[in-house]
């Protein structure tokens, strides 16, 4: 059972951002395993918000082990500096290990990762490719569920990765030091395009769905006549128009080697995805 406020332990881990499609996951599999799990989250017993820093030393006290997932991404301006002042809380809080969630081909990410490798504390960094489950965990279900996705990318491919087997790695290195200094780069087993990936998920729910690419302009100024906040539109433009370029199309054996399996297909995804209905047109729509 995951609780927000469990008994300090030996083995007791932190996970943050612990209602998001990684951290639910990661609690959920060490819960499971009987590992004790404190949430992180601004809504949890014991607060934990990113832009508090006096919320963080009462959510690491008694902790050994830290998922970091950093809410909304790495890439964000400033982060590098939250980064750095959180892995020194840790440290201060007598915190041996920190796992951490990074971004594929975001130069940021990989200033985030360095702090973390420089902290004096056991580590292990999960670097993926862009999250399966952002079709139908996020935003992208709406437009998916009205029949059209359209955004700043063309034809160039991405290996999805499933947050499950993000969640799998995880878990592993929070709870095994066989893990400790790897650097796993996780992806799905091939690149498909965003236009291939509308098109399995219309194959897999029997609905016709299509996909439109935008241009920057274009994308940025429906997200403003949307009133989308300005520093969101700039995560955004910045994630879409540039690390999706192509720089992380090639495919990695990073599941392979944390987990001794083959990472799970989009295809399987959106099979499951789709039997849950998330991108059915509903009575109502």
């Amino acid at each position: 059972m995951i609780t927000d406020n469990v008994p300090s332990s030996a083995n007791t881990v932190l996970v943050l951002g612990a209602t998001g499609k990684t951290g639910r996951r990661v609690a959920e599999l060490l819960s499971a395993r009987g590992v004790p799990v404190r949430s992180g989250s601004r809504s949890a017993a014991i607060p934990f918000d990113w832009s508090d820093r006096a919320t963080w030393a009462a959510a690491l006290a008694g902790i050994d082990s830290v998922y970091l997932s950093y809410q909304p991404d790495l890439a964000v301006p400033g982060v590098p500096a939250d980064i750095k002042a959180f892995t020194a809380a840790a440290v201060a809080a007598g915190v041996r290990k920190i796992v951490l969630l990074s971004g594929r081909g975001e130069p940021q990410a990989l200033e985030c990762e360095a702090i973390v490798r420089d902290s004096g504390l056991t580590w292990t960094i999960v670097r993926c490719a862009f999250f399966a489950q952002n079709f139908d965990e996020g935003a992208f279900a709406e437009f998916l569920r009205a029949g059209e996705l359209a955004l700043p990318v063309g034809d160039v491919p991405e290996p999805f990765v499933d947050a499950g087997d993000i969640a799998e790695v995880a878990a592993a290195a929070l709870v095994d030091d066989r893990h400790a200094g790897e650097v796993y780069e996780l992806t799905g087993p091939r690149s498909i395009s965003f236009g291939q990936a509308v098109a399995e998920i219309a194959a897999a729910s029997g609905r016709e769905i299509v996909y439109t690419p935008l241009t920057r302009t274009d994308f940025v100024a429906a997200l403003t006549a949307s009133g989308v906040p300005t520093d969101e539109i700039s995560l955004l433009d910045y994630l879409f128009g540039t690390v999706l370029d192509g720089r992380n199309s090639p495919v990695t054996d990073g599941v392979r080697r944390a987990l001794g399996r083959e990472a799970r297909d989009f295809a399987d995804y959106a099979r499951e995805a789709a039997i849950s209905g998330v991108w059915s047109v509903t009575a109502d729509a």
